[in-house]
């Protein structure tokens, strides 16, 4: 059963194609059937450019613990990232 699950976060960045980097505003988030990836359920994110007509997206799945790993992984970098920029290294 689909569970269309769904959160749609702005954003502000870039995003890399296969030949060329592209502008993006929007990511999709869903936990859902995956296209590509051989697991029952994954987490997947869709990175578009709504302002440029959303039709192309730069799409990663990824299985729930990976998810979990990667947010964890975003957090260290940003707050380790924001201490050594404010000239607060504690490492």
């Amino acid at each position: 059963m689909c569970s269309y699950i769904v959160e749609k976060v702005a954003l502000y960045g870039s995003a890399k194609a296969q030949t060329d980097w592209r502008s993006i505003d929007t990511a999709h988030v869903y936990f859902d059937h995956p296209f590509h990836t051989p697991l029952d359920h994954a987490l997947s994110i869709d990175f578009i450019n709504e302002a440029a007509g959303g039709r192309e997206r730069i799409a990663v799945e990824l299985s729930a613990e990976t998810a979990r790993e990667l947010v964890k992984a975003i957090s260290a970098a940003l707050d380790r990232g924001e201490m050594e920029h404010a000239g607060l290294n504690q490492y």
